[in-house]
Protein backbone atom coordinates (compact mmCIF):
# COMPACT_ATOMS: atom_id res chain seq x y z
CA UNK A 1 0.00 0.00 0.00
CA UNK A 2 2.79 2.65 0.73
CA UNK A 3 4.19 2.28 -2.39
CA UNK A 4 1.06 2.68 -4.33
CA UNK A 5 1.10 5.94 -2.28
CA UNK A 6 4.47 6.67 -3.13
CA UNK A 7 3.76 6.07 -6.49
CA UNK A 8 0.95 8.34 -7.24
CA UNK A 9 2.95 10.83 -5.15
CA UNK A 10 5.24 11.09 -7.51
CA UNK A 11 2.84 11.00 -10.62
CA UNK A 12 0.91 13.89 -9.20
CA UNK A 13 3.52 16.40 -8.25
CA UNK A 14 4.27 19.27 -9.87
CA UNK A 15 7.74 18.36 -9.52
CA UNK A 16 7.83 15.51 -11.53
CA UNK A 17 9.41 16.36 -14.76
CA UNK A 18 6.88 15.80 -17.53
CA UNK A 19 7.62 16.65 -20.86
CA UNK A 20 11.17 17.56 -22.46
CA UNK A 21 13.67 19.05 -20.12
CA UNK A 22 14.21 21.77 -20.61
CA UNK A 23 11.40 23.25 -22.03
CA UNK A 24 11.27 25.23 -24.73
CA UNK A 25 11.13 29.04 -23.70
CA UNK A 26 12.58 28.65 -20.30
CA UNK A 27 16.05 29.94 -19.11
CA UNK A 28 19.18 27.89 -20.62
CA UNK A 29 22.87 28.39 -20.74
CA UNK A 30 25.65 26.75 -22.50
CA UNK A 31 29.08 28.03 -22.36
CA UNK A 32 31.64 26.64 -25.26
CA UNK A 33 35.09 26.21 -23.98
CA UNK A 34 36.77 26.43 -26.88
CA UNK A 35 35.64 29.92 -27.81
CA UNK A 36 35.14 30.91 -24.00
CA UNK A 37 32.08 32.64 -24.86
CA UNK A 38 28.38 31.72 -22.73
CA UNK A 39 24.98 32.28 -24.73
CA UNK A 40 22.05 32.42 -22.21
CA UNK A 41 19.14 31.22 -23.81
CA UNK A 42 15.74 32.47 -22.75
CA UNK A 43 12.25 32.72 -24.40
CA UNK A 44 12.90 30.91 -27.39
CA UNK A 45 16.12 33.53 -27.94
CA UNK A 46 19.29 34.09 -27.45
CA UNK A 47 19.40 36.93 -25.03
CA UNK A 48 23.07 37.27 -25.37
CA UNK A 49 26.77 36.32 -25.73
CA UNK A 50 28.98 37.29 -23.27
CA UNK A 51 32.85 35.96 -23.52
CA UNK A 52 33.96 34.12 -20.33
CA UNK A 53 37.47 32.83 -18.65
CA UNK A 54 37.04 28.42 -18.70
CA UNK A 55 39.64 26.11 -17.18
CA UNK A 56 42.92 25.07 -18.17
CA UNK A 57 43.24 22.20 -20.49
CA UNK A 58 40.09 20.32 -19.34
CA UNK A 59 39.35 21.29 -15.98
CA UNK A 60 35.95 22.61 -16.96
CA UNK A 61 33.85 19.80 -16.56
CA UNK A 62 32.03 18.99 -20.31
CA UNK A 63 28.29 17.54 -20.11
CA UNK A 64 24.56 19.19 -19.32
CA UNK A 65 23.99 19.99 -15.78
CA UNK A 66 22.27 21.56 -13.66
CA UNK A 67 22.16 24.93 -11.47
CA UNK A 68 21.73 24.04 -7.62
CA UNK A 69 23.39 26.77 -6.16
CA UNK A 70 23.15 30.79 -5.81
CA UNK A 71 25.25 33.09 -3.57
CA UNK A 72 25.69 36.83 -3.68
CA UNK A 73 28.91 38.07 -2.45
CA UNK A 74 30.21 34.53 -2.09
CA UNK A 75 32.63 33.12 0.55
CA UNK A 76 35.83 31.76 -1.00
CA UNK A 77 36.52 28.79 1.46
CA UNK A 78 39.63 27.67 -0.19
CA UNK A 79 41.72 31.17 1.12
CA UNK A 80 39.22 32.04 3.62
CA UNK A 81 38.10 35.21 1.76
CA UNK A 82 34.67 36.84 2.87
CA UNK A 83 32.12 37.55 0.39
CA UNK A 84 32.30 40.83 -0.77
CA UNK A 85 36.04 41.34 -0.29
CA UNK A 86 38.01 42.84 -3.16
CA UNK A 87 40.71 40.51 -3.04
CA UNK A 88 37.89 37.37 -3.56
CA UNK A 89 38.42 35.57 -6.64
CA UNK A 90 34.50 34.85 -6.95
CA UNK A 91 33.35 37.98 -7.48
CA UNK A 92 30.01 39.15 -6.57
CA UNK A 93 27.73 36.40 -7.77
CA UNK A 94 28.46 32.33 -7.64
CA UNK A 95 25.80 30.05 -9.96
CA UNK A 96 27.14 26.12 -8.64
CA UNK A 97 26.15 23.58 -10.75
CA UNK A 98 26.39 19.64 -10.24
CA UNK A 99 29.25 18.66 -12.41
CA UNK A 100 30.91 15.64 -11.61
CA UNK A 101 28.19 14.88 -8.75
CA UNK A 102 29.54 17.74 -6.79
CA UNK A 103 27.17 19.88 -4.85
CA UNK A 104 27.30 23.16 -7.12
CA UNK A 105 29.92 24.67 -4.72
CA UNK A 106 32.97 22.88 -6.80
CA UNK A 107 31.97 24.01 -9.97
CA UNK A 108 30.07 27.15 -11.09
CA UNK A 109 29.52 30.53 -13.27
CA UNK A 110 31.07 33.34 -11.25
CA UNK A 111 32.42 36.73 -11.40
CA UNK A 112 36.17 37.67 -10.89
CA UNK A 113 38.28 40.13 -9.54
CA UNK A 114 40.57 39.90 -12.26
CA UNK A 115 38.43 41.34 -15.44
CA UNK A 116 41.47 40.66 -17.58
CA UNK A 117 41.48 37.23 -17.21
CA UNK A 118 38.14 37.06 -19.79
CA UNK A 119 38.31 35.15 -22.60
CA UNK A 120 41.32 33.07 -21.57
CA UNK A 121 41.80 29.67 -20.50
CA UNK A 122 43.16 30.25 -16.86
CA UNK A 123 40.64 29.01 -13.95
CA UNK A 124 40.59 25.47 -12.17
CA UNK A 125 37.42 24.82 -13.95
CA UNK A 126 34.97 27.69 -13.18
CA UNK A 127 33.47 29.81 -15.54
CA UNK A 128 34.42 33.29 -14.77
CA UNK A 129 32.00 36.60 -15.92
CA UNK A 130 32.70 40.08 -14.99
CA UNK A 131 31.18 41.04 -11.93
CA UNK A 132 28.37 43.64 -13.67
CA UNK A 133 27.27 40.60 -16.41
CA UNK A 134 27.75 37.80 -13.86
CA UNK A 135 24.87 40.00 -11.57
CA UNK A 136 22.34 40.60 -14.30
CA UNK A 137 22.78 36.35 -15.34
CA UNK A 138 21.90 35.48 -11.30
CA UNK A 139 18.95 37.68 -11.36
CA UNK A 140 17.64 35.93 -14.98
CA UNK A 141 18.22 32.17 -13.61
CA UNK A 142 16.41 30.39 -11.12
CA UNK A 143 17.50 27.05 -9.59
CA UNK A 144 16.81 24.21 -11.48
CA UNK A 145 18.22 25.66 -14.67
CA UNK A 146 20.19 23.84 -17.70
CA UNK A 147 23.28 24.45 -18.16
CA UNK A 148 25.23 22.78 -21.24
CA UNK A 149 29.26 23.06 -21.21
CA UNK A 150 30.69 22.07 -24.32
CA UNK A 151 33.74 22.59 -26.81
CA UNK A 152 31.45 21.53 -29.81
CA UNK A 153 31.99 23.70 -33.08
CA UNK A 154 27.96 23.76 -33.54
CA UNK A 155 26.64 27.29 -33.39
CA UNK A 156 24.75 28.48 -30.08
CA UNK A 157 21.22 28.13 -32.40
CA UNK A 158 22.28 24.81 -32.67
CA UNK A 159 23.11 23.59 -29.64
CA UNK A 160 20.04 24.91 -28.25
CA UNK A 161 17.58 23.46 -30.47
CA UNK A 162 19.34 20.26 -30.55
CA UNK A 163 19.19 20.27 -26.27
CA UNK A 164 15.29 21.27 -26.47
CA UNK A 165 16.01 25.16 -25.47
CA UNK A 166 15.32 27.08 -28.81
CA UNK A 167 12.13 25.53 -31.08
Amino acid sequence: MKALSLALLLFISPLWPFGENPTPGFPYVIVNVESNELAFIDDNQIKGIEKVATGIGDATPLGEFTIIVKAKNPYYRKKNIQGGSPENPLGTRWIGFNAKGTDGRIYGVHGTNQPDSIGKKVSNGCIRMRNEVVEILYEKIPIGTKILVTNREESFQQLAKKHHAMK
